[in-house]
């Protein structure tokens, strides 16, 4: 079994990332989404690594096979986003998703964040139950915390205090 590679997002990763997640949006969910309709995409730098946020990737075999970033807003508040992992590495035996969320959450953890919050989309049915079996509860839209960057394909949102 190949290894998996977990690293912080750079600059020279961005075509790369921005294709693996167009090809789960797009591709294998038919989210109505375009890159253009992502511009953090092209500024993760700015908009999810400056201040206490972070963006981080797994790969196998040299490529990219999962993305999950941290914005931060308010005071103690962060927002999970981008978290996908490619078809072949999800599930148990590769543990791709459960190590990208551990990476996020211990650095959300040592930066001080009280709590996560992520908005995404019904049909992401494997998904929506992972962020269940990982402490994440279900809540209404009305009562996401203000500064909460909401993109607005998301119908279904998820909150973790973090102790």
């Amino acid at each position: 079994m190949t290894e998996i590679h977990y690293r912080p997002y750079t600059k020279a990763d961005e075509d790369a990332v921005i294709a693996h997640i167009l090809a789960i949006q797009q591709g294998e969910f038919a989210v109505p989404v375009t890159a253009e309709d992502q511009p953090d995409l092209r500024s993760v730098a700015e908009v999810y690594q400056s201040g206490t946020g972070g963006f981080w990737m797994a790969e196998r075999e040299g490529r990219i096979v999962g993305t999950i970033g941290l914005i931060c807003f308010g005071t103690s508040e962060g927002a999970l986003r981008k978290m996908f992992v490619a078809a072949e590495a999800r599930g148990r035996e590769l543990g791709v998703a459960a190590g990208l969320l551990d990476i996020l959450l211990g650095h959300a953890r040592a930066k001080g964040i009280r709590g996560i919050t992520l908005g995404t989309v019904e049909k992401l049915h494997a998904a929506r139950r992972f962020y269940e079996k990982n402490g994440f509860v279900l809540f209404d839209p009305d009562a996401l915390p203000e500064g909460f960057p909401r993109m607005p394909v998301d119908t279904h949102f998820y909150r973790l205090e973090l102790p």
